[in-house]
């Protein structure tokens, strides 16, 4: 909307997509800040409370912590885009999709949780097949935009790989990307912000990388491919940012709310779309790093059980083995915050050496 009004009000700050960004952001946090506790009270009478694992004692005091609360924040980011981003522009188009496509799919786990009051929520098989279509139809969306297809690596200036012919490789690894994103932001959603800031973090650097790629002369300096109009995206990824904020202020340890699969799910799929947008597929493991850490703790610890009959760490995802260790829960937070944002500083200072 206010893209538009930049040509009828001849208001020029509104054609600027650094100025909208920022706009798109302090809408999404406001928005979020004001309507999480509206939220938080009406999912209270309602019961829909997170159900807790009895194998973990000491989170028996959050039972009755509402979750769902991505439904807000994804709704805050959503809202504020549409002021704020240009809606003709295709990869917006897609990215405003990919939140909700996501968001839903994370929603029915959550309602089916809170409803049979336990964790087992969708069967693996239906999530999956459901993540594994919506990840299919947006990487065929992308290719159809004209999005490159050309595989990167970071340090090297050009690619490694060009697929002009064989996109189907690509918009298979895309898939996979999406797949993977999901699930391990999902995995890392155990302690209050814990996937909050690393998510943030993330987001950040992408929406570095996202602008560079979009403008024609910074991605000429930098040696970043160009990606024509891909730079819209970051006011959608600067009013995640936004809500994602707001919803730290309820989501803080002792948290009020929890953001269910419907937060993780749709902040995985939105993550893993503005990497491939980027070009940034492979630096993601870098960027993502608590996210790649959690993941990787699971695959070991269900791996070394079917093979050897033995765990490698007390509990899995990781946060839960530093749990059983004894560590307090600020402090395994706090410390996993640190590492995201070391990684993604390291990340930033990769687009100088090329």
């Amino acid at each position: 909307m206010f893209y538009e009004l930049h040509s009828i009000l001849n208001i020029a700050l509104l054609k600027y997509i650094t100025f909208r960004s920022g706009l798109a952001f302090f809408i999404a946090f406001l928005f979020s800040v004001y309507c999480m506790p509206i939220f938080i009270a009406w999912a209270k009478a309602k019961k829909a409370s997170q159900p807790i694992s009895d194998s973990i004692k000491a989170h028996a005091n959050k039972k009755d912590t509402p979750t769902m609360g991505g439904l807000v924040f994804v709704s805050a980011a959503f809202i504020s885009s549409l002021f704020c981003a240009n809606l003709n522009n295709a990869y917006v188009q897609i990215g405003l999709v990919c939140l909700i496509a996501f968001t839903l799919i994370g929603a029915r786990d959550d309602y089916m949780k809170i409803t049979a009051k336990n964790n087992a929520g969708m069967s693996s098989k239906t999530k999956f097949l459901l993540l594994a279509f919506v990840a299919l139809l947006l990487s065929i969306w992308l290719y159809a935009s004209g999005l490159n297809t050309d595989f990167y690596i970071p340090l090297f200036k050009k690619p490694i790989l060009a697929l002009e012919y064989y996109a189907y490789l690509m918009v298979g690894f895309w898939v996979i990307v999406f797949l993977a994103t999901t699930n391990a932001v999902n995995v890392t959603d155990g302690l209050d912000g814990l996937a909050t800031i690393p998510s943030i973090c993330v987001l950040a650097s992408l929406s570095v990388f996202v602008y560079i790629g979009g403008n024609a002369e910074m991605a000429k300096y930098l040696l970043w491919p160009h990606i024509v109009d891909s730079g819209e995206v970051m006011v959608l990824s600067l009013a995640m940012i936004g809500a994602l904020f707001g919803f730290l202020w309820y989501n803080c340890h002792p948290a009020q709310v929890f953001m269910g699969d419907s937060g993780s799910l749709a902040l995985g799929g939105f993550i893993a779309y503005c990497a491939i947008v980027s070009k940034n597929e492979i630096l993601l493991i870098l960027m993502g790093s608590i996210f790649v850490i959690e993941t990787i703790s699971v695959i070991l610890q269900i791996g070394s059980y079917k093979l050897r009959q033995k765990r490698i760490f007390l509990m899995a995802p990781i946060h839960h083995h530093f749990e059983a260790k004894g560590w307090a829960e600020n402090k395994i937070i706090v410390r996993f915050w640190i590492i995201a944002i070391l990684s993604n500083l390291i990340a930033l200072i990769t687009l100088k050496l090329r």
